[in-house]
């Protein structure tokens, strides 16, 4: 009975099994329950210690009760402790719900006496502060859970191990981490002339772009393409027709996790936003997409070999670019580079080193060997990046 999965218990419940019912209404007070057996086991118990005693002591005198108490405990032992209660913990449903049967009346027989025995027992208890009446529902934290569907094993498919993994993640995750970075957005700079925004406009491959003036901080708005092709119906393309159909700005903290932000975006009915830290300086864009990403894995198939930012080699080692996002490293190489200080791989060798190398370097962080490539304009492009053994990280 106390080895029954609680939550496959109730999911029984809910399907209408009559044994689950029973032994769910059981073990809703399993002070009662454990009165029951135990008043049972021990009656048992002791009644037939009580006649092998008697029968011993008439076959072998005083001997006997040595006798019947040896032999009776490797009894007790091996037929009523220690087979029964391996086989019921190895296959509680199998053995729990047809004694529930059996021990829902056997507790309505015997209820004053379990009623009795459970009150001085309680009484015991809360002299040590136990709380024998509290809360008997098991809840599971959100680490529980996330070992709970990483063990689910062949009863779970991947792609849903992750996604609900994924969905797990999203409250530890912030839009600062999986943020296009600022020096990567593209927008539409008004400072432009017409004809290189016309020619940027039919190019780009983006749905929505940030129109700035001059810089991304003195962002003006957001352009959809689709209100786009009403200019161009229109037959006149011109900076002030621009302005006329785009959407004003939407900012989001870089702080904000995206669980929040996933509800933000609902509610906002927006699909991008610009990242701005405490100073209101824009840091990057996020969209609703790329949240989505965090849950289902990549929406997009179509990148190709150059987008990428980790490459194999034939040593074992990898490649890295340096702007690379750790998460994105540690999610596609199952790795455990740090995630808590810098967001990139360039960021988290220089944090390490507490410089910009002049010459390439090699160092170790944690169970990781990074050799430095390529260093130009402060940023360390490219690393080769190789996970150590354990024993090796032991040495």
């Amino acid at each position: 009975m106390m080895s029954l999965n609680r939550y496959r218990l109730k999911h029984l419940v809910k399907k209408k099994h009559r044994g689950a019912r029973k032994a769910s209404k059981l073990l809703e007070r399993p002070d009662r329950l454990i009165g029951v057996i135990l008043i049972g086991n021990n009656f048992v118990n002791i009644l037939a210690s009580a006649i092998a005693t008697v029968i011993a002591v008439r076959l072998w005198g005083d001997a006997g009760i040595a006798i019947a108490t040896a032999a009776l405990t490797v009894v007790i032992l091996i037929f009523a402790e220690v087979s029964p209660k391996t086989m019921a913990a190895l296959h509680p449903e199998k053995i729990a719900f047809p004694a529930s049967y059996l021990l829902a009346p056997l507790l309505k027989l015997i209820y004053p006496l379990v009623w009795v025995i459970n009150g001085i027992t309680n009484t015991f208890l809360r002299l040590f502060g136990v709380n024998v009446t509290g809360d008997n529902s098991h809840h599971l934290s959100t680490e529980e859970l996330r070992t709970l569907v990483n063990e689910a094993g062949a009863l779970l498919p991947q792609n849903n191990q992750d996604m609900l993994l994924g969905v797990l993640e999203l409250s530890e995750v912030t839009v600062s981490d999986i943020m296009i970075p600022r020096n990567e957005v593209v927008g539409i700079d008004l400072d432009d002339d017409i004809d290189a925004i016309i020619e940027h406009l039919s190019e780009t491959e983006y749905t929505r772009l940030p129109v700035y003036q001059g810089e991304l901080n003195k962002v003006v708005g957001i352009l959809h393409m689709r209100n786009l092709a009403q200019v161009f119906h229109q037959g006149s393309v011109t900076k002030a027709a621009i302005l006329q159909v785009i959407k004003e700005p939407y900012f989001i903290p870089e702080s904000t996790p995206l669980q929040t932000q996933i509800l933000h975006f609902q509610s906002q009915n927006r699909r991008i936003g610009l990242v701005v830290d405490e100073y209101g300086d824009v840091q990057g864009i996020v969209t609703l997409e790329d949240i989505l990403e965090e849950i289902v894995g990549e929406l997009s198939s179509g990148s190709s070999e150059e987008d990428q930012d980790v490459f194999l080699q034939e040593d074992g080692s990898y490649f890295v670019d340096g702007t690379a996002y750790i998460r994105d490293v540690n999610k596609s190489l199952e790795w455990e580079l740090p995630t808590d200080g810098p967001k990139t791989v360039n960021g988290l060798i220089t944090e390490t080193l507490e410089s910009i190398p002049d010459s390439n370097v090699c160092l170790q962080i944690e169970n990781y060997q990074i050799e430095t490539l390529q260093i130009s304009d402060n940023v360390i492009k490219t690393a080769r990046i190789t996970a150590l053994a354990k024993q090796q990280e032991e040495e």
